[in-house]
């Protein structure tokens, strides 16, 4: 297929937290015990892809953390999300693709390699001329990630990306995914963003260990996995009666749940950090993604956060909002 009269395809793609819930995406537990259910927000971090004519129309150059040049057929791609995605849409050479990310590029718990695959499909499906719906590229997304490539790991992740927002997610034993939007506007969204605080650990892990280590005990741990599905919907309903406080508690509750799982999920250094935080006045928080290191996610009053960022004065706080749209096109020529 080819690219028609397009010179360049920019597409631009959230990361996200998840709030509760995480864990019950896995389908070792949604296809057995399902559903699953999580509840993320996709946040002011973004990724960007840039496909675009390569000069040489017999070559292929992918650029991400490091660059593959002068690649002569699709199947020579080392990044294999990128491979996978092309030959999903059956593309071949003549064509560049290059990625900006705006945190590190693994190992951060925000869901950077499906944010990356999201965008990626999102700019090639416009590339070959393709309109598609947010749930084909998280369908797809998926089906690359879990199915194709065999990678261990839920399903929130590609579907936060895909749609953005605040949802709802359940994971159902047929594979069914159903989403429900929270909708959080004006003033409420805004208190709710000023109490997020979001720290850098400088701790980066491999998401698929977690994964893997976690997924062996699913069925010794159901009842803490059951658990974690019912505190999602209570923080579902948390969030639509704008009960910023009871997440927070949902968000502690979870967390403490989650961490004894796997011994995998979180470590001395990073306990003790959240214990201060604790101390200091955060209501609640957790890790994000599957653990072991990234980033510390706590809400936390505004009148507490000066005691919580003295406490954790040796983390960068990143300041995040959250995102309502998923995956867009940006830039079109």
């Amino acid at each position: 297929m080819s690219s028609g009269d397009l010179r360049i395809v920019t597409t631009k793609t959230p990361l996200r937290i998840t709030f509760t819930g995480g864990g019950t995406d896995l389908p070792q537990y949604y296809r057995n015990y399902g559903p699953g259910a999580v509840v993320s927000a996709a946040i002011d971090r973004y990724i960007y892809i840039s496909v675009s004519r390569n000069f040489r129309k017999d070559e292929i150059r992918v650029s991400y953390s490091k660059t593959e040049n002068g690649l002569k057929s699709v199947n020579e791609i080392q990044h294999p999300t990128v491979r996978e995605a092309m030959k999903l849409l059956d593309i071949s050479t003549g064509i560049q693709i290059v990625s900006i990310t705006e945190v590190p590029s693994g190992g951060t718990g925000l869901g950077s390699s499906s944010s990356f695959l999201v965008g990626l499909l999102n700019a090639l499906h416009t590339w070959i001329g393709e309109t598609v719906s947010p749930r084909q590229l998280a369908d797809e997304a998926v089906k690359i990630e879990r199915n194709i490539l065999g990678e261990p790991g839920g399903k929130q992740d590609q579907y936060i990306a895909a749609f953005g927002g605040v949802q709802f997610m359940e994971f159902e034993r047929n594979e069914n995914v159903k989403l429900k939007r929270i909708n959080i506007k004006g003033e409420k969204l805004s208190e709710l963003n000023d109490q997020l605080m979001m720290f850098y650990t400088g701790v980066e892990r491999k998401s698929v260990d977690i994964h893997k280590d976690q997924s062996k005990g699913i069925n010794i741990n159901k009842s803490g996995y059951d658990k974690m599905r019912d505190i999602a919907k209570e923080t579902k309903e948390s969030l639509e009666n704008y009960d910023f406080n009871m997440l927070g508690k949902f968000m502690n509750e979870n967390w403490n749940i989650k961490k004894s799982l796997s011994k995998k999920i979180s470590q001395d250094l990073i306990d003790n950090w959240y214990l201060q935080a604790i101390n200091a006045g955060a209501v609640g928080g957790k890790l994000i993604g599957a653990g072991g290191g990234g980033f510390l996610l706590f809400l936390t009053p505004l009148e507490r956060q000066n005691y919580v960022m003295d406490a954790l004065n040796v983390l960068e706080r990143h300041r995040i909002n959250i995102e309502n749209l998923g995956s867009r096109v940006v830039y079109l020529e």
